[in-house]
């Protein structure tokens, strides 16, 4: 199967992208290289520079490739930023969206798999949350992930293109960007790293459920490749483990402490400094994964007691080398 991954040189398309090569897929990348880097794919992989904002580009790329899937990973993933930049944030993940399924329809992509958002889709929740709650999003960018699922039925009814939502919780691990306000294991790795005090927002009792990129991933794959989902299906992509950043903050200390002392550099890493809460960010956030289990099979497999050491390994080789 040829599959175009848009946002392929990002934190979770290139992880996606040596998944799907591994799988024996024929692979294409478009991205605007705005948080992505071209060093995360192998050379061999077509790459094409757009912006998904530019429907010509889009148009142009597809034309190219003539893929017979896509995986849409393009997005604004700031939250924060989507709170002081709302048209900013429709432009990328509400219009960008619909270039990428115009464009799909023009080319008769079979199937089209959008990442879409556990994480802010349903609001505030006291439990795991099932695929039937209702979404109340409270931020622009959950607003925007709401609203594309919603065009992902209309393409699915209207032009016969097969759909499928996948609702990521919190993903964490190696290659996430560090830079700006998105990824909160990524930003914490690279102060510790630095032997800088990382800052938790608020009081940090945010309950949130992490789950690693290689498992998101694997999602992506399940759903692109499945041979009888229904023309639009949503699905949680998560592991329904609680956990507050003020325990992530800690777990993550004590990974990279352990990291420092393998390596044999300094062991101790500042504590983390508390600073005001972020506009849009929800109290507790969890979700069910027992659809996507059912149907496609998918459970995660990374624990974050397994997922903070990998990732920090990582950050670390990254950081300590060119210091």
């Amino acid at each position: 199967m040829r599959v175009l991954v848009t946002g392929g040189a990002g934190f979770i398309g290139s992880c996606l992208v040596d998944q799907l090569l591994a799988s024996g897929h024929e692979v294409a990348v478009l991205d605007d290289l705005s948080s992505g880097s071209r060093e995360n794919l192998p050379a061999d992989v077509p790459f094409y520079e757009a912006d998904v904002r530019d429907a010509d580009a889009v148009r142009g790329v597809f034309e190219k490739v003539r893929p017979d899937a896509v995986s849409h990973q393009a997005a604004q993933m700031s939250v924060s930023r989507s709170v002081r930049e709302p048209r900013f944030d429709a432009e990328v993940n509400v219009l960008g969206l619909i270039h990428a399924l115009d464009a799909a329809v023009a080319q008769n992509v079979e199937r089209f798999v959008f990442a879409s958002s556990g994480g802010v889709i349903y609001g505030e929740v006291s439990g795991p949350v099932q695929e039937d709650a209702p979404g109340n999003p409270i931020s622009p960018y959950g607003i925007a992930k709401w609203v594309g699922e919603r065009y992902l039925q209309f393409y699915s009814r209207e032009h016969n293109l097969r759909c499928t939502a996948l609702r990521y919780a919190n993903v964490y691990g190696p290659r996430q960007n560090p830079h700006g306000e998105a990824g909160v294991v990524a930003i914490f790795c690279t102060k510790m790293f630095q032997g800088e005090a990382a800052t938790i927002n608020g009081d940090g009792r945010y309950i949130r459920d992490y789950v690693e990129v290689s498992d998101v991933a694997r999602a992506n794959v399940l759903a692109l490749e499945a041979s009888e989902l229904p023309p639009f299906a949503a699905f949680n992509v998560g592991t329904s483990v609680p956990t507050d950043v003020n325990q992530l903050a800690e777990a993550l200390r004590d990974a990279c402490q352990a990291e420092l002392a393998r390596r044999g550099s300094r062991t101790t890493v500042p504590a983390c400094g508390y600073g005001p809460p972020r506009a849009g960010d929800l109290r507790t956030n969890l979700v069910s994964y027992d659809s996507i289990r059912r149907v496609l099979g998918w459970a995660p497999t990374v624990s974050l007691a397994n997922g903070l050491p990998k990732t920090a390994e990582w950050f670390a080789t990254k950081l300590l080398r060119s210091s």
